[in-house]
Order: structure tokens, then C-alpha cells, then sequence
């Protein structure tokens, strides 16, 4: 995750991220909530980490080579 520079640590927006793209969240103080300027995508703080452990769920095998098929 990479930091802006400006308040809180961005995060990976992930709307995007499940999409292969790599754009950062910015963090609206007044909302308490991230938002994603290509896609609109808005949450908290809670709900941004548990879709990006779901996409990390999901593609976690993505570059294991499966050669056995029981």
C-alpha cells in the first residue's frame, strides 16, 4: 500500500484491484471513508481491508503451477 503523503495510508481500491488495475483510495476527513476516483467505489476503513482480503482469497493460487489432479 502506498502513501500519498496527504492524512491517512491510501489503500488499494478494491473495485479496481479485482480488475487488475492499481489505484490508490484517497481518505475524505470529513466522511471518515475512502474513495476511488476511477470507479466511484466508497467505504470505510473495515470494508476496504475485508474486499481486499477477499481478492487476496481469491486469486492466492494464481501463480502456483497445479501438475496433480486427485
Amino acid at each position: 500500500m502506498s502513501q500519498s503523503g496527504k492524512g491517512r495510508l491510501n489503500y488499494r481500491c478494491p473495485s479496481c484491484f479485482m480488475r487488475d488495475l492499481d489505484i490508490d483510495m484517497f481518505y475524505d476527513r470529513d466522511r471518515d471513508e475512502y474513495y476511488c476516483l476511477r470507479c466511484q467505489y466508497t467505504g470505510n476503513e473495515k470494508d476496504v481491508l475485508e474486499k481486499n482480503e477477499m481478492a487476496r482469497f481469491r486469486y492466492r493460487s494464481m501463480l502456483k503451477r497445479i501438475t496433480d489432479f486427485d
